[in-house]
């Protein structure tokens, strides 16, 4: 340790270096790494050292100290570099620790200090009667914190808190709530309204005091778990005075006005009573008491309560209404009730809650209001897809969607029976019906979300009522007219193109942008729009069980189409019956494919016949002629008729060329399927007629009389042979139609046998080449009747071939597994009755190809 007197000189010694320190750092700026420099630096601590040792000279100092600290500078030594950059410290950490010294203090006395604190707390008590009384505090904010602060260091703040807790209940009981319920009043709207207001001038009386006693809340009340910090004091004295303290109206408390006030302003919405609704009172109260932490016990079960009496009242009173005012009405306070929940920012349990009661009172309850076949009838009958929307979501919210299947599947039986046993309507029966399904198609995709449930049941409804015997019985034919009136609107299809589809089944936007979606060509381009409207066809045709009316008939027209070159397009008969082809097999579609290759081999044959003609003679009329396979095509009657004489000699030269060439074949000519073209000379020019082959025979004979002379019905029918069926409507369709190259005498819509007809030589028209309808091309009552029977007759045909291979694979059999097997092989081509499988079992066993043995039946054949 260290003398006194070491200490002294060790203070000298530092103050004297200090000079020396800066004269260092100024020649080591000036000249640096110099020899001149070291010289210099060297005489200087010399000098430095001769004054330090002058200046130590002490009774008890020390000289050898000094000469030590020379030893350790060192002569020639290179200093130490220094930052320049930096100010100087004042930091000298060989001076040590300084000593405080204060002087002349006056000690303060205990009586003193109790008077600073009780001033202090009569300021803190004046301050809050000054905030109760909305005034502001006498003195200043800053002294307040600083005497919370000091009360609270002094060890007194359980006793400020204290203090201030029964200041503010003081308050609230007996000044504030006197008050409010004076401006209560008897309304709980007035109520809520007062309740509300003083909240907000509590809210700012409560932000002044914490802001006051910030200090008491941050160092006291943050530490102990048993007292609340003061915001929520706060809230609990101003909610514990309106819902407890609180007596209004006898044993009604403000709480519960306040609960009910907000019910009533809900009301009001409801009622859109405007001018009682307040919707910032109602939005500040829910988050009142979301700060209360009383929304849930005591504001949603009695708004739950009563909104669901309200929704029964609704619901009573909307009831008796139509379907459609019903769902819009429900509709609509459905997204209302939403909207308010979220607007006023109710709880999310709360919307749920309203909700669900909403659904069960006005969806479940009123079920079968919501689901009966009458209102559902009336909106599909008007198309208000609107409605049908929102009950198909209303439905959905309470997962009852599937439940309006089985009304869906009744209207659609119903209004398609009607259509189908239509007698009046019976040419209309498929486009009616192809209306019904876009119509309940379109329902699916726009009403319904593309639900796959109700095209299922669509499917299921049109296959029931297509194939209904009920239905069939209407026109006394036992066969489906369903497949005889699609086949007939094909035809119509195929012949007429574009032309011959109803506006009203005429693709929409969206079926573009559908058929474009996926991948199909436009709906816009015309080839494109026929095969969709064929395709629509096909989707009727693939709801009949018994495909073989379809066919005969569909056949019967093909056959027209391709003989009288009245297709409007070769590609889409191809596209057909590729389509046919694909839905029915190569069985079903065998014969219509030999339909065409006979007229693919009819115009070869033609080209032959015409070249063996240029090489022998030369013929003004331009003959074509058509063979057909008699197996592939349907059957034609014979008609009898006489040919003119010159087509009669080119028939023969044509039946002497193919026989020639093909040796065991024989032509049966069917004139009545014939047609020509006849040039014709008028008064106003030449025209060229395209008439039937009857027609034609007909005109010509009028060459062979003078002009102006007339043909008696009876001369008409000497020259041509026809019987009175045909000469009669070729007539009607000469003379009597709306083209009338021929005139009969007396005028008349009728043909009678005592008539007399003369050309027309008067007759004009804009066109030069003129086509007359070939009324004899109109399919007769017998001739459709005809059609059935024979396929009735080819289907037992085809049953008895069923049983035949049925019977030679099983060999034995049992009746009623031979009916089922029957039932499934021929479900395809036609429904069959049982009585008639019975029959041609009993026919099959006459011609002994089974037996029957008990109630087994054994092959024998």
């Amino acid at each position: 340790m260290q003398s006194p007197g070491d200490l002294s000189d060790n203070n000298i010694a530092t103050h004297s270096r200090s000079p020396l320190k800066r004269k260092l750092n100024e020649n080591q700026v000036t000249a640096t790494n110099s020899k001149e420099t070291r010289q210099l630096l060297s005489s200087q601590i010399n000098a430095s050292t001769t004054s330090k040792r002058l200046k130590a000279s002490h009774p008890t100092g020390n000289l050898g100290r000094s000469a030590d600290m020379s030893k350790t500078i060192g002569i020639g030594s290179r200093p130490k570099l220094i930052d320049l950059t930096r100010p100087p410290s004042n930091f000298q950490p060989h001076a040590g620790a300084k000593r405080l010294v204060i002087k002349n203090l006056r000690p303060t006395s205990t009586k003193s200090v109790d008077e600073y604190y009780d001033r202090t707390w009569s300021e803190l008590d004046g301050a809050l009667t000054s905030i109760f009384n909305k005034r502001p505090p006498n003195t200043p904010l800053e002294v307040l914190c600083r005497g919370v602060e000091a009360t609270c260091r002094k060890g007194q703040a359980d006793r400020l808190f204290i203090h201030l807790k029964d200041r503010c209940k003081g308050y609230l009981d007996k000044q504030l709530l006197p008050e409010l319920e004076k401006q209560s009043g008897t309304s709980n709207v007035n109520a809520l309204r007062a309740v509300q207001r003083f909240w907000a001038i509590w809210n700012e009386q409560s932000t002044l005091l914490r802001s006051i006693f910030s200090y008491l809340d941050r160092s006291y009340l943050l530490n102990v778990k048993d007292l609340p910090q003061l915001e929520d004091l706060g809230i609990q004295q101003y909610r514990h005075t309106i819902f407890t303290k609180s007596k209004v109206s006898g044993r009604q408390n403000l709480g519960a006005k306040v609960v009910q006030g907000m019910c009533d302003l809900v009301s009001y919405d409801r009622a859109s009573q405007e001018d009682l609704f307040d919707p910032t009172l109602l939005k500040d109260s829910i988050l009142m008491l979301h700060i209360f932490g009383v929304y849930g016990k005591s504001f949603e079960p009695q708004f739950i309560q009563q909104s669901g009496s309200y929704f029964a009242t609704f619901a009573q009173e909307w009831s008796n209404s139509l379907l459609r005012n019903y769902i819009s009405a429900v509709h609509n306070l459905l997204a209302r009730e939403a909207l308010r929940a979220d607007t006023y920012n109710f709880d999310s349990t709360t919307k749920r809650s309203l909700l669900d009661s909403a659904h069960h009172i006005l969806i479940e309850e009123k079920s079968s209001l919501l689901l009966d076949p009458k209102g559902l009838a009336t909106l599909i009958d008007d198309n208000a897809l609107d409605s049908m929307k929102a009950l198909y979501s209303l439905l959905t919210l309470s997962k009852m969607q599937l439940k309006l299947k089985e009304p869906f599947e009744t209207y659609i039986k119903t209004a398609g029976a009607a259509i189908v046993s239509d007698k009046e309507k019976v040419d209309e029966m498929v486009v009616r019906l192809l209306e019904l399904k876009k119509s309940l198609d379109k329902i699916i995709r726009d009403a319904f979300q593309k639900d796959e449930a109700f095209s299922y049941s669509l499917r299921e409804a049109f296959g029931n009522f297509i194939n209904d015997k009920k239905n069939t019985l209407a026109y006394g034919t036992g066969n489906s007219k369903v497949g005889e009136m699609i086949a007939k609107y094909m035809d119509s299809l195929l012949r007429g193109g574009l032309k011959a589809v109803p506006r009203s089944l005429a693709s929409d936007a969206k079926d573009r942008d559908a058929a474009e979606k996926q991948g199909l060509s436009s709906t816009g381009d015309e080839d494109a729009e026929l095969d969709r409207q064929l395709e629509q066809g096909l989707e009727l045709f693939r709801f009949i069980e018994g495909k073989d009316v379809f066919e005969a008939f569909y056949k019967k027209d093909l056959a027209r189409r391709l003989l009288m070159a009245r297709s409007a397009s070769q590609d889409a008969e191809r596209n057909m019956l590729a389509k046919l082809k694909i839905e029915c097999g190569f069985a079903f579609t065998h014969n219509l494919e030999q339909m065409f290759k006979d007229q693919e081999i009819a115009r070869d044959e033609m080209i032959a016949y015409k070249q063996s003609l240029s090489n022998t003679s030369k013929t003004s009329m331009d003959l074509q002629v058509s063979v057909l396979s008699a197996a592939a095509w349907p059957t034609y009657a014979d008609v009898t008729v006489k040919l003119p004489p010159e087509v009669a000699k080119h028939l023969e030269k044509y039946d002497r060329h193919y026989k020639h060439k093909h040796t065991g074949r024989r032509l049966t000519w069917k004139h009545a399927l014939a047609h020509s073209v006849v040039k014709a000379q008028f008064k106003k020019g030449p025209k060229e007629l395209l008439v039937s082959a009857f027609q034609a025979i007909v005109l010509v004979l009028f060459n062979e009389i003078a002009e102006g002379g007339n043909l008696s019905y009876k001369d008409i029918q000497e020259s041509t042979g026809l019987v009175d069926a045909e000469l009669e409507r070729t007539l009607q369709s000469l003379a009597c139609a709306k083209v009338r190259v021929l005139t009969k005498h007396p005028k008349g819509r009728e043909v009678n046998h005592n008539d007399t007809f003369t050309v027309n030589l008067a007759f004009t028209d804009p066109k030069y080449r003129i086509k007359i309808n070939q009324i004899q091309l109109k399919e007769t009552k017998e001739e459709n009747q005809e059609t059935h029977e024979r396929v009735h007759q080819d289907r037992q045909y085809e049953t008895q071939a069923a049983i035949v291979r049925i019977m030679k694979s099983r060999k034995t059999i049992t009746h009623s597994n031979l009916i089922a097997e029957v039932i499934e092989q021929t479900k395809k081509r036609g429904a069959i009755e049982l009585g008639e499988i019975k029959q041609n079992i009993d026919k099959l066993i006459d011609k002994d190809y089974m037996e029957r043995e008990g109630g087994t039946y054994v092959y024998v054949a």
